[in-house]
C-alpha cells in the first residue's frame, strides 16, 4: 500500500496540488509519517504539532481511555497537514473498517490487494480481511482495486452497499503491461476508464511495482488531478526508500514484512541477480506469520541465514532463536541488527550478496547505519 501512496503523492505533487501524505510505518523516525510537498515535517514543526494536539487527547483519554500511538499519529498527521494542504493521500494502517484513518472520506478509496496478513486482528480468511479493507469504502466513492478473487467479490459488494461511484479493477477496467529494466527500474504501458499510457518508466526496482503505479495512475485520474504530464514525471521521480533497494555493490535491503511481499522479492531477485550464493540477514514481527515466511524465505536457497531482531520493534520483535529452530536447515543468531549485517557479510565473501529483509524496522535500522558510514558497505 505504501508504495501506491508514494506513487500518487508524487502524480499529484507533479500536477502542481500541495499534498499532505502520511504512511506507516518508518524507517528512522516518526517524522517521516507526516510528509507535505514532498518532504517529512521537520522534527520542530513535529513537537510544535504534538503539544497542540495534547489538550485534545486529555479530553479523549478521560471519555474513552489512552488513545494507541497508531490513532495519536494518526490525529497528529490529520490537524497538522488538513489546514496546509489541498489534496491528502491517507495510508490505512491496518484493515481499515475500524482503523483510525477511516474518519476520513477523500473521495478516493484504494483497495491495493488482500493477503493474510495480520490475522490476529482482520481475520482468518481473505474473504475476512477483504471485509475489514473494503470497510474504508463510503458513499460516492471510486473505489480502485488489485484484489483478485474471493477478496474483489467481497469488496465489490461493499462498494454495492456503500453506494459508491464506480468500482476499477486491475485486470478488468484497469489494465498494465510490464517490462523490467533490470536495475534501471521498470517500464509500463497503462490504460483504464478515459486514460491511456505507453511508454511509462519507474525507477523502482521490481517489475511488480507496475501494479502499484497502474493504481495510483487510476487514482490520479479518478480524482480529476491527472495529467499526461504528471502521470510521467511523478512515476519516475517517486522515491520509496527500505523496498529492494540495492545499498551496496553486493548488499539488498527489502521491507517485505508478509508471505506474499517475500514471494514476490523471490521472483524479483532471481530477474536480478540470478543464483549466485547468497546470505540473508533476517528479522520480523511477532504477530506475523513466521512459519509461512519462513516457507517463502526457503524459496530463496540462501546459502547461509541470520536471524535478527530490529531494536526499535521493542517487544513486537519475533525471538531470532525461535526463528533459527523453526528454519529447516543450519542458521546462526546474532541478536544485534548491525553485528548480523557484518557477520552476514563475512559468510557472503567477496562473490556472495548479502539480503536483509522481513521487516522495515530493521531495514531502517541499517540504511541509516549505512548512510551514516558508521559501517563498511558491502563489496
Amino acid at each position: 500500500m505504501g508504495l501506491t501512496t508514494a506513487f500518487l503523492e508524487s502524480i499529484l505533487s507533479t500536477a502542481g496540488h500541495h499534498i499532505g501524505m502520511s504512511t506507516s510505518p518508518h524507517l528512522r523516525s516518526y517524522t517521516e509519517r507526516i510528509w507535505f510537498d514532498g518532504a517529512p515535517v521537520s522534527e520542530t514543526e513535529f513537537g510544535a504539532a504534538v503539544m497542540e494536539l495534547r489538550p485534545r487527547l486529555a479530553n479523549v483519554i478521560t471519555r474513552m481511555g489512552q488513545p494507541t500511538e497508531f490513532e495519536i499519529i494518526t490525529a497528529l498527521a490529520i490537524s497538522w497537514l488538513a489546514p496546509r494542504a489541498d489534496r491528502l493521500v491517507i495510508e490505512v494502517g491496518m484493515g481499515g473498517r475500524l482503523d483510525s484513518t477511516n474518519v476520513l472520506d477523500l473521495g478516493l478509496a484504494i483497495v491495493t490487494n488482500v493477503g493474510l496478513d495480520h490475522r490476529r486482528w482482520l481475520g482468518d480468511t481473505v474473504e475476512q480481511i477483504a471485509a475489514e479493507k473494503a470497510g474504508i469504502i463510503k458513499a460516492g466513492n471510486v473505489v480502485v482495486t488489485g484484489a483478485a478473487g474471493a477478496a474483489l467479490r467481497v469488496i465489490e459488494q461493499r462498494a454495492r452497499r456503500a453506494g459508491a461511484a464506480a468500482v476499477w479493477r486491475l485486470g478488468k477496467e484497469i489494465q498494465v503491461s510490464s517490462r523490467s529494466l533490470g536495475w534501471d527500474g521498470v517500464a509500463l504501458d497503462v490504460q483504464g476508464p478515459g486514460f491511456e499510457y505507453q511508454g511509462l518508466r519507474i525507477t523502482l526496482l521490481g517489475e511488480y511495482q507496475a501494479r502499484n503505479a497502474a493504481l495510483a495512475v487510476a487514482g490520479a485520474h479518478a480524482l480529476g488531478d491527472a495529467t499526461p504530464e504528471a502521470v510521467r514525471e511523478g512515476l519516475i521521480s517517486a522515491r520509496w526508500p527500505g523496498r529492494l533497494e540495492r545499498v551496496g555493490e553486493r548488499l539488498l535491503m527489502d521491507g517485505a514484512h508478509n508471505p506474499e511481499g517475500l514471494r514476490m522479492l523471490v521472483r524479483e531477485l532471481e530477474k536480478l541477480i540470478g543464483r549466485p550464493p547468497l546470505t540473508v540477514v533476517f528479522a520480523t514481527m511477532a504477530d506475523k506469520d513466521i512459519d509461512a515466511l519462513l516457507g517463502e524465505l526457503n524459496e530463496l536457497r540462501p546459502r547461509s541465514v541470520v536471524f535478527t531482531r530490529a531494536a526499535s520493534a521493542g517487544e513486537r520483535a519475533a525471538d531470532p532463536e525461535d526463528m533459527a529452530e523453526r528454519w529447516p536447515h543450519e542458521a546462526e543468531v546474532v541478536w544485534s541488527g548491525r553485528k548480523a549485517l557484518d557477520r552476514g557479510q563475512e559468510l557472503a565473501g567477496p562473490d556472495g550478496w548479502v539480503l536483509v529483509c522481513g521487516t522495515l524496522y530493521l531495514v531502517g535500522e541499517l540504511l541509516y547505519a549505512e548512510e551514516r558510514g558508521t559501517r563498511p558497505r558491502a563489496s
